[in-house]
C-alpha cells in the first residue's frame, strides 16, 4: 500500500501501546510491532489479557481509536506506483487483512485504493483464527472462487507469510512500507516464515 500508510500503522501503533501502558501493560510501539506483526487484533488482545491475567476494557478499542485520532490526521500517503501496480493486474485481486473492517477501510480510503478493490476485501474478523492460521487466506479464495494453489500473496509479515505458505499458496515477500524499517533485516524473519 503506500510509503506513509507506514506513518498511519505507526500512530495506530503508538496509540495501541500508550493505551495498553495506560491500562497497566506496558510496551512501545515497537516492542508491540516486533510481537504482533501480522497478528489479528483478536489474537493479540487475548494473548495480552493472558498475560495481564484480565480483560481489558470493553471499550478498548474506542480508546484506542481517540488516542489514534491525537496522533494523526490524513497523514497517510501512497507507495509511489502501487496504485498502478494494482491496476495494471489483469486478474481477480483482493485484500486479506488483519486489521478490522474499520481498519482496513481507512487505510484503504486515505491510500486512495479501496475503491481499486472493493467489494473483495476480506478481514481476520471473518474467520476462527487470524494469521499465522492459514484460515483468512483459505475464506479469501473461496470467496473469489480460487483455488489455493493457484493464489499469489503479497505479504509483509511472517505470520501472513506463514499463514499463506500452509494455505498452499504461493508468497512473495514486500519490504517497501516504512514499518520495514530495516528491509533485509525485515525480509530474512519473512524468509524464516516460509518459501518468499
Amino acid at each position: 500500500m503506500r510509503r506513509r500508510a507506514g506513518r498511519q500503522r505507526s500512530d495506530i501503533r503508538r496509540a495501541h501501546a500508550a493505551t495498553l501502558t495506560r491500562h497497566g501493560y506496558p510496551i512501545t510501539a515497537d516492542q508491540l510491532l516486533q510481537r504482533f506483526l501480522g497478528v489479528s487484533d483478536r489474537e493479540a488482545r487475548l494473548i495480552i489479557e493472558n498475560e495481564m491475567g484480565r480483560e481489558l476494557p470493553v471499550d478498548f478499542e474506542t480508546q484506542v481509536k481517540a488516542t489514534t485520532l491525537q496522533f494523526h490526521a490524513g497523514d497517510l500517503k501512497a507507495i509511489a506506483n502501487v496504485a498502478e501496480a494494482i491496476a495494471a493486474i489483469a486478474l481477480p485481486k483482493c485484500v486479506a487483512s488483519s486489521g478490522t473492517p474499520e481498519k482496513v477501510r481507512h487505510g484503504l480510503d486515505c491510500a486512495n485504493l479501496y475503491d481499486v478493490l472493493a467489494p473483495h476485501i476480506f478481514s481476520a474478523t471473518q474467520v476462527k483464527r487470524g494469521k499465522p492460521a492459514p484460515d483468512l487466506f483459505l475464506f479469501a479464495a473461496e470467496q473469489m472462487r480460487a483455488a489455493p494453489g493457484r493464489c499469489l500473496v503479497i505479504e509483509d509479515s511472517v505470520p501472513g507469510v506463514t499463514g499463506a505458505r500452509t494455505a498452499g499458496m504461493t508468497v512473495l515477500g514486500f519490504h517497501g512500507g516504512s514499518h520495514c524499517q530495516r528491509p533485509r533485516r525485515h525480509a530474512a524473519r519473512r524468509r524464516r516464515g516460509g518459501d518468499v
